[in-house]
């Protein structure tokens, strides 16, 4: 039940809960309106009995005194005043703009009052979102957009969708619902943070259609030149070479492919959990070392540098994101970085958190791409992205895993100045769990 209707039902207007005028010839007594009872006149009715008894004993005419009690007693009940009906009394429940004000003033969501085509009450809410101004306004003129203008036209109520109303990109619900005959509540509710996240759904789904038909594409053409190679008589043979470079190509788009159906997986595990706080306790230098260690194998020693302090790093963290958010960091320095210089790690306690950087020499990134980093299959250059193998899922899995992780991430490049990249986790301990 909206608010507008349990406030008609709280006054007894229940004809409204039907979408329609109270019909004239059926009101229902409220509780602001005083009934009067029917009391007889007992007083008039006891001279006129006594009159005709003494008319009666003297003109012993029992019918002219029975016909003089008649006309007297339906006199007196003709006479009487009609009841007052609809004269309200003085116990609160009178339905005016003040009461509804104190009702709905408190209410998150926005609410307006329109009487007679005007707004006359606003809750804070709705000043925040429309502005002062709206009190007092043509309800026409207060959410000028056409919906909402056809809306407000229809005298019965209803609903409808309005975009652009706060901004271009915002989308609200508008409901209109008649609370008396004079009197008509409006609600508005934010529908944008739904449609952006539809929009949202839809554009990643259009990427990684993107992102998967590119190397499926290259693995078709290449096998299909294999095959009709084969197939053809009387043709030149293929060269060994020739076969060859097919076939690592074959092989560089499939790990490619593999790469990012993982990645696709990883990132859909994430989000899936990214409200439940872990409640593993670990060390995080000791993720980090083992990471680190495991890639200078590959790498070579000299290709990572690691500085760390030597004290107990408490967190209550998922061992694998961990390592997964280490791993991607260091290897997207290794990718973007300078080939002649390290990388640099280090891992800090500062003010009850850990502070985790990776910091290479590459070519920097440019401001306006910053914000844009973490978004899914964002790339800053596209061509040399998928040629060092990314997905442009990387930076977005590390975000997730911060969210969880209940940190902080932030990012921090210049061009030419190299890239550094913070990641601060909240240190673990037996009093904040308690707490």
């Amino acid at each position: 039940m909206t608010l507008a209707r349990g406030i008609a039902r709280a006054y007894g207007l229940s004809s409204w809960s039907a979408g329609r005028d109270p019909p004239c010839h059926a009101k229902p007594a409220t509780p602001g309106m005083r009934v009067m009872r029917t009391t007889p006149p007992w007083a008039g009715l006891a001279l006129a009995i006594a009159g005709s008894t003494t008319l009666l004993v003297v003109t012993m005419d029992f019918w002219l005194a029975l016909g003089v009690l008649v006309i007297w007693c339906g006199s007196l009940f003709l006479s009487r005043p009609a009841p007052d009906m609809g004269r309200p009394r003085d116990d609160g429940m009178t339905i005016t703009q003040d009461r509804i004000r104190e009702l709905i003033e408190p209410l998150s969501l926005p609410f307006l009052v329109m009487e007679n085509r005007r707004i006359t009450v606003a809750n804070r809410a709705a000043r925040d979102v429309l502005g002062n101004h709206v009190i007092g306004q043509d309800a026409r003129v207060a959410l000028r957009h056409p919906e909402a203008v056809r809306l407000l036209d229809r005298n019965e109520g209803g609903q409808a969708i309005v975009r652009g109303l706060t901004g271009p990109r915002s989308v609200w619900e508008i409901a209109l619902r008649p609370v008396d005959t004079s009197k008509t509540m409006i609600e508005l509710v934010n529908r944008t943070a739904e449609a952006d996240i539809s929009r949202a759904h839809t554009d990643f789904v259009a990427n990684a259609s993107h992102e998967l038909r590119t190397p499926l594409a290259s693995i078709i053409g290449y096998v299909e030149t294999l095959i009709d190679a084969d197939r053809e008589e009387g043709a030149r043979p293929m060269k060994s070479e020739t076969r060859l470079r097919f076939l690592e190509t074959i092989a560089r788009e499939s790990k490619r492919l593999q790469a990012l159906v993982e990645d696709l997986m990883s990132l859909s595990r994430i989000e899936a959990e990214k409200h439940d706080l872990p409640t593993l306790i670990l060390d995080f230098g000791t993720c980090i070392d083992t990471v680190v260690s495991g890639m200078q194998s590959l790498h070579g020693q000299d290709r990572i540098v690691i500085e760390r302090a030597q004290v107990p790093m408490p967190i209550r963290g998922d061992e694998q994101q961990v390592h997964q958010l280490a791993r991607n960091l260091i290897e997207n320095a290794l990718k973007y970085g300078a080939a002649d210089e390290p990388v640099r790690v280090s891992l800090q306690r500062t003010n009850g958190l850990f502070e985790f950087r990776v910091s290479d020499s590459g070519e920097g990134i440019a401001p306006e791409h910053l914000p844009h980093l973490t978004r899914r299959f964002y790339r800053t250059d596209p061509g040399r992205s998928r040629a060092v193998g990314g997905t442009g899922l990387g930076l977005a899995i590390v975000k997730h895993i911060v969210e969880r992780h209940r940190g902080r991430l932030e990012i921090d490049s210049k061009l030419g100045n190299g890239t550094t990249v913070i990641v601060r986790l909240p240190r673990h301990s037996d009093k904040i769990a308690a707490i």
